[in-house]
C-alpha cells in the first residue's frame, strides 16, 4: 500500500487567508482542492509539500453565474457542472470536456480549478518511486535527463488536462489572488513551454475566479481521443470555437491538447478557414494545418505519429460537426 508522507494540514475559510499561508509559508505549501490528482502523486513522492492548505471550506471560490459570458468559481466540483443545465446549452464544449472527465466518483471530489492547474503526465515521469529510482528517475522529479527525449534540455511531459483547451477557445481569463493583490490573465497565458514549470502561476498565488465571454451564435465542440470511454486522460485532444454567417467563417479558434507540454493553438488552420466557405476542401486543409504545430512524443499511451496522425482525423470531424 502507497501511504501518504507527513505533512501539515490547514484549512482556511477565504481565498485571502489562502493567499496569506502561501506567502508564509513559501515553496513549502500546496494548494488542495479535490486532492484527485495530487493525492496520488504524494503518494509516489512526485510531490511532498510540508503543508497543504485545502480550499475545501473556502466558499468563495464557489458558484456559477450566468449574465451573458458565465463566471465559475474553481472550487466548483466537476460534478456539479456535469449537472449544471444551462452550462450544458450555453457552454456545450465545456460541458463535454468536463463530463468527459476520469469517473463519476472522482468528479463528485475534483474541480475545475484542480483540471486546470493539472500537472503534465508522461509515462516516465507517472511511475511509482521504485520504478523511477531503477532508471535513475527523469528531469521531472529527481534527475536530470528528459528520457523521452534524452537530448533534450527541457520536459515534455504533456498537459492532460480537459478544460484547458475548451477555455482557450472560447477566450476565457483567469483571477490570480496573492498578498500583493490581483491579477486577470488570459487562460493561454497561464501555461508554459515546459512540463516541469507548466505554470506561469506563482507559489503564492491562488486561482480565484474563471470568466467566459458572451459566446453569441458560436459555436463549440470538444473531440477526445482515449483508450477508454471512460476514466483515462486524453491522448489527442480538439477544442474548437466557430461562428459562421450563412456558411462563411466569421471567426474561429482551434486548439490542440495532450500533443506537448502546453496547449496549441493552430493559428495557420485558423486563417485557412476565417473569412472562407465551410466548404469540404476547406476544412481538409484546415485538418492538414492543424496537424503540423502537433508535435506528440512518445511519453502517452499510443503510438505517438498515430496521436499526431489523429489530430487530422478530430479537427475534421469538430468541423463537420459544427457545419452541420
Amino acid at each position: 500500500m502507497m501511504r501518504l508522507p507527513p505533512f501539515r494540514y490547514l484549512a482556511p475559510k477565504n481565498a485571502l487567508e489562502v493567499a496569506g499561508i502561501l506567502n508564509g509559508e513559501g515553496p513549502d505549501a500546496m494548494i488542495v482542492a479535490g486532492g484527485t490528482d495530487l493525492y496520488p502523486n504524494m503518494k509516489r513522492r512526485h510531490q511532498m509539500p510540508k503543508t497543504l492548505v485545502s480550499l475545501r471550506h473556502v466558499d468563495d471560490l464557489r458558484g456559477v453565474q450566468m449574465n451573458g459570458g458565465v463566471t465559475i468559481g474553481p472550487n466548483e466540483t466537476l460534478r456539479s457542472l456535469e449537472r449544471n443545465v444551462d452550462l450544458k446549452t450555453r457552454l456545450p464544449a465545456l460541458w463535454t470536456a468536463v463530463q468527459s472527465i476520469s469517473t463519476p466518483l472522482l468528479r463528485n471530489m475534483g474541480t475545475i480549478g484542480g483540471n486546470i492547474c493539472l500537472d503534465t503526465r508522461c509515462n516516465y515521469y507517472n511511475q511509482n518511486f521504485e520504478w523511477r529510482r531503477a532508471i535513475n528517475f527523469c528531469m521531472k522529479c529527481e534527475g536530470d535527463t528528459c528520457w523521452v527525449a534524452p537530448s533534450s534540455s527541457v520536459c515534455w511531459a504533456v498537459n492532460s488536462s480537459d478544460t484547458v483547451p475548451v477555455l482557450i477557445a472560447l477566450g476565457a481569463t483567469v483571477t490570480l489572488v496573492s498578498v500583493d493583490g490581483a491579477r486577470t490573465i488570459p487562460i493561454h497565458e497561464l501555461f508554459g513551454t515546459d512540463g516541469i514549470e507548466y505554470l506561469t502561476k506563482r507559489k503564492d498565488e491562488v486561482l480565484t475566479r474563471i470568466d467566459i465571454p458572451d459566446q453569441g451564435e458560436a459555436k463549440s465542440v470538444y473531440r477526445k481521443v482515449r483508450r477508454r470511454g471512460a476514466f483515462d486522460f486524453p491522448v489527442a485532444a480538439v477544442a474548437a470555437r466557430l461562428t459562421l454567417q450563412g456558411n462563411t467563417v466569421e471567426d474561429v479558434s482551434l486548439v490542440l491538447n495532450a500533443v506537448g507540454p502546453t496547449p496549441v493553438r493552430c493559428e495557420e488552420a485558423e486563417g485557412v478557414l476565417r473569412g472562407n466557405a465551410l466548404t469540404d476542401e476547406r476544412i481538409a486543409e484546415a485538418a492538414q494545418a492543424a496537424y503540423r504545430p502537433a508535435k506528440p512524443l512518445d511519453n502517452t499511451d499510443y503510438v505517438s505519429m498515430w496521436r499526431k496522425k489523429m489530430i487530422r482525423v478530430e479537427v475534421k470531424r469538430a468541423l463537420e460537426g459544427m457545419r452541420g
